[in-house]
């Protein structure tokens, strides 16, 4: 028999008006991380040469290796001719010499921090071989992760046609960063790099990111640059356990570039909440069990279950569970046995799969005899 059940209604009520808002960028998006909604979004497909951006990738590389064990921190590579002529051509640099042998760590520091574009050479050749292996390998990956509209050709974002990406992708790219790598994360919220270089004292450079010098809670991620685009950036806030993603690129001065995605971010604090619905780990409905060896089974949800909520007016949410009950056994833990929808007023907004939390046997012949004929005169299960 099918039945639906209307679980719970959240009323969410609150006296903020969002005001229109609109940011002075070419492009730009701005993603809870919890719900992964998207809470503002400007041209986010439009294809943009990412510059420095490129380098959230050159790092994701090196930082998969490390999680593999396939790499390891303090590991050496020789700096070439080919990355050495990088920082002689103008390029933001680490100011490594040919011949020096540079720790991945400190590469990894040079090139998140420093953004220096011989670091990322260095790192890539010692990696892949060669920096054009070591695209192919970053073009894989943002394949992988879902980056459909990105094509890498080099490791550090320097202008070339065939780099190119979109504010999505990066925002995917960034999430995917934040989510799989948190013990390297760290390192994009560190505010200098001082390296201790050949043949001259020791330089420190700031981070370029203007967001983790403010007072909001920001932690990364990566600032860009090319005349073609203009300005760029992929930045991130940690505040009160939640956490927003915010890409922007097209931006006319590195003030704008400050200012507005310091706005985008704050947008998205000050006019959205994010609420738990569902916790994976908690028991969500006792369902009947038909011909089994216990009479209700327990579910679950496979995934912790977030929605952000604009406060600007009332809103509705409605969970209905949705089964064909009793389950008939036997059930497996893990098994498909309903599914819930999560409604904003009357616009259904998520289904989702409910799963058994153990395993019912079947009762025996006998029993299962017995239950049957009861059914049958008095409709019970």
């Amino acid at each position: 028999m099918k039945k639906l059940f209307v679980i719970f209604l959240i009323l969410y009520t609150s006296i903020l008006k969002a005001a229109e808002f609109e940011i002075e960028a070419k492009t730009a998006i701005l993603q809870d991380y919890l719900s992964g909604e998207i809470l503002y979004e400007k041209e986010a497909d439009m294809s943009i040469y990412p510059a420095s951006m490129t380098k959230i990738m050159t790092s994701i590389i090196a930082f998969d290796l490390l999680k593999k064990g396939q790499l390891t921190l303090d590991e050496k590579f020789l700096v070439s001719e080919n990355a050495w002529r990088l920082a002689n051509a103008g390029y933001s640099s680490m100011f490594i010499m040919i011949g020096d042998e540079v720790s991945v760590e400190n590469l990894l520091k040079g090139i998140i921090v420093a953004s220096g574009n011989d670091a990322c050479v260095t790192l890539a050749e010692g990696i892949a071989g060669s920096e054009e292996e070591f695209a192919v390998m970053m073009t894989s990956k943002a394949k992988e992760i879902g980056m459909d509209n990105t094509n890498f050709s080099n490791a550090s974002g320097i202008n070339d046609p065939n780099n190119y990406s979109t504010a999505r992708d990066i925002l995917i790219m960034s999430d995917y960063l934040i989510r799989n790598f948190p013990d390297y994360y760290i390192y994009f919220a560190d505010k200098e790099f001082t390296w201790d270089r050949t043949g001259g004292d020791p330089i420190t450079q700031g981070n370029r990111n203007p967001l983790l010098y403010k007072n909001m809670g920001v932690d990364g991620i990566k600032t860009g640059y090319l005349a073609v685009e203009k300005y760029s950036l992929a930045s991130s806030v940690n505040r009160n356990g939640r956490r927003l993603i915010a890409v922007g690129s097209g931006f006319n001065s590195k003030s704008a570039r400050s200012k507005q995605s310091a706005r985008l971010l704050t947008y998205g604090l000050t006019n959205f909440d994010t609420i738990e619905i569902f916790n994976k780990d908690n028991s969500f409905y006792d369902m009947e069990v038909w011909l089994g060896k216990k009479s209700f089974v327990r579910t679950h949800f496979k995934e912790n279950i977030y929605k952000t909520i604009q406060k600007a007016r009332l809103r509705n949410l409605k969970v209905i569970l949705d089964y064909e009950g009793p389950i008939k056994a036997p059930i497996t833990k893990d098994q498909k046995v309903g599914k819930v929808e999560i409604y904003y007023k009357d616009d259904l907004i998520e289904t989702l799969d409910l799963l058994a939390s153990e395993n019912i046997e079947e009762v025996n012949k006998f029993t299962k005899l017995i239950r049957s004929v009861n059914y049958l005169i008095w409709g019970d299960v």
